[in-house]
């Protein structure tokens, strides 16, 4: 009995040690499996891009830049498998390693995270807990979901649908999708993107998509492809007609010699007089074209004093007919040099990262240097056929612009700014907003053009302490005073804008030979008084409900209060402006923008502090562009 006993306890505490080694081998390889879960993200998608990408797009920034892009990609086609945004959290690693290995093949030597500073965990984190099509879907309304639709939903490989696209993308991120961004990869700018390219007919890889949605440039590497078949055939041709007799064939490589010779000697030309501006370097230069200096003359017929739409400190605008017979507006900078070349590269730089409907479109470039005519920067851009805004109130144009055009106008500009704020990424403050910058196209649709001031706001700041650039009437206290740059800078500027485009009358107002007044305490004046309306222009065509036309002065009068903190955002305006929302309440005004310098410095807090000229008031300062001497 004993024995039995000793024996049944021994196989008891046998079979329980057994138990405990095998449950523990469970759970420890489950955990492994839970740690190296495969990633369901296909990278391989990228590899047509990425067989055709610049090997200077995988350089510096640009390099983490295209990362992220393709990542964004990537993301997309996942999403319209799987109705996820992001992989899994223990997928990071592997996913992670997915993408290494295929970049692996095209620029060994980069390493994504180190070189980037990813952190692994990012790749499966996002934004306001959005993981799924679901969640997206939540947090914006059906109607502007409804309008990804029907503007993203088509091929978006020309710049018209892209452009429709685009703008409905960046309205959608600036009224629904907030943030807070913390550096992660798929922050919530990025999401409209994803979505949209995810129910395109057509999908993420197509190329029109591809290039529209996440900025991948396949255009200038077909043109390549074609040289090379173009080289091909020649080939193919010379051996073909050497096959036919040695005289003959003698003939043809002779001839071809002399062809080759005479190219050589016009690359060399070429070589020689390229001014060297820094746009090879441009990341966002890939899709421009760069124009020679003969085919600029030949358009603007030698540059003809007829062909003037325009004339500036910087230069003349001339009309141009390209050879595809499209019409164009060409800016050609005078006194050019290579010292100056920083401020050509920097607009161009500006127009060509941002596409939008309201913001002038850059077809491309021309930097030359010749014998007689000396350095040459000309920017290429789509001619507006109605010229400016300026033109058109203050010009010799007799007929006014009746109210409907001039609500569209300013509903168009407000638009323009809400995207150069809220949509380009990094955030741009323009510095320059004025009647004369406000191009108007053969429907009267407004497009913000000259970026040759304009500021890239770096992540994280508030402001910028800059030197003062803009013009005299145009330009926010708080900067003409301390240098202190913010996008309700531009803000103020579009206020002033709004009440020349509404009255008829010009930011500055003459009272006297010796005394200027500002157009907006003039109609500041009027509103405290009860008489918005007065400040609409007289005999106006067609004029709107009074309601609404009341409306937009007092957005106009908001817009241009000289106290920061009053104003509202651009993005705020084009609500009010295209909704049923009220205009907020207009804080006093408790000094003129014209009163003494000392009345301005006790009205104004936490505005920093600088050093000021002259005591006797805004008048007295010096708005003084910081382009490069040229």
């Amino acid at each position: 009995m004993s024995s039995f006993f000793i024996f049944f306890t021994f196989v008891l505490w046998f079979s329980t040690i057994s138990s405990l080694l095998i449950n523990g081998n469970e759970i420890h390889f489950r955990r492994l499996a839970d740690t190296n879960t495969s990633c369901p993200l296909n990278f391989n998608i990228l590899r047509k891009f990425l067989q055709k990408t610049k090997r200077s797009d995988l350089i510096g920034d640009r390099n983490c830049q295209y990362i992220v892009q393709g990542l964004r990609l990537v993301e997309s086609e996942y999403l319209k498998t799987s109705n996820f945004f992001l992989p899994p959290l223990n997928a990071s690693e592997s996913c992670w390693n997915s993408y290494q290995t295929l970049l692996n093949e095209f620029r060994p030597k980069i390493d994504i995270r180190s070189n980037c500073g990813f952190q692994t965990s990012w790749i499966s984190e996002g934004c306001m807990n959005i993981t799924s099509r679901s969640d997206f879907e939540k947090i914006v309304p059906k109607s502007s979901l409804q309008d990804i639709r029907q503007s993203c939903n088509q091929s978006l490989e020309n710049n018209s649908p892209c452009a429709s696209c685009t703008t409905s993308l960046s309205r959608v991120q600036a009224n629904y999708l907030p943030g807070p961004d913390v550096g992660n990869l798929t922050e919530c700018g990025g999401y409209p993107f994803i979505y949209a390219a995810a129910l395109n007919q057509f999908g993420p890889t197509d190329d029109g998509t591809a290039m529209c949605l996440f900025a991948f440039d396949l255009s200038v590497h077909s043109s390549s492809g074609k040289k090379k078949k173009a080289v091909i055939l020649g080939v193919l041709i010379c051996f073909g007609v050497s096959l036919i007799g040695a005289f003959v064939g003698l003939w043809f490589i002779l001839r071809r010699r002399k062809k080759w010779e005479k190219w050589g000697r016009r690359r060399r030309l070429e070589k020689e007089t390229s001014l060297v501006s820094g746009l090879d370097s441009m990341s966002a230069s890939t899709s421009l074209v760069r124009f020679t200096f003969e085919e600029i003359k030949q358009a603007t017929l030698n540059f003809s004093r007829d062909n003037i739409i325009g004339m500036g400190g910087y230069g003349n605008v001339y009309k141009g007919i390209l050879q595809d017979g499209s019409e164009v507006a060409m800016k050609r900078f005078k006194n050019c040099s290579v010292a100056g070349d920083a401020s050509f590269t920097h607009e161009v730089e500006v127009i060509a990262s941002v596409r939008h409907v309201n913001l002038v479109a850059l077809k491309g470039y021309c930097t030359a240097t010749t014998q007689y005519e000396g350095h040459q920067r000309i920017i290429v851009c789509d001619l507006m056929h109605n010229g400016s805004l300026h033109d058109h109130l203050f010009g010799s144009t007799k007929k006014k612009l009746s109210w409907p055009v001039r609500q569209k106008i300013a509903l168009g500009t407000a638009r323009g700014l809400a995207y150069l704020h809220y949509g380009a990424q990094p955030t741009i403050i323009h510095r320059d907003i004025k009647a004369s910058n406000i191009l108007l196209d053969e429907n009267f649709e407004a497009k913000v053009a000259d970026f040759g001031l304009a500021k890239f706001t770096p992540e994280g700041m508030t402001h910028l302490s800059t030197r003062v650039a803009g013009t005299l009437g145009y330009v926010a206290p708080e900067y003409a005073l301390y240098g202190q740059l913010t996008e309700r800078s531009d803000v103020y500027s579009f206020g002033v804008v709004l009440l020349e485009l509404l009255s008829g009358k010009k930011a500055l107002l003459a009272i006297n030979e010796n005394k200027n007044s500002l157009v907006t305490d003039w109609a500041w004046s009027l509103v405290k008084k009860g008489r918005a309306l007065d400040v609409i222009e007289d005999e106006l065509p067609e004029l709107g409900p009074p309601e609404i036309m009341e409306k937009y002065v007092m957005v106009a009068v908001l817009s241009s209060h000289p106290q920061l903190y009053a104003r509202p955002t651009m993005d705020q305006i084009v609500k009010i402006l295209e909704t049923d929302l009220p205009v907020p309440s207009i804080p006093e005004r408790s000094i003129s923008i014209v009163a003494d310098i000392d009345d301005i410095e006790r009205s104004v807090s936490n505005s920093g502090s600088g050093n000021l000229s002259s005591s006797s008031g805004y008048q007295a300062f010096t708005v003084e562009s910081d382009r490069p001497r040229e």
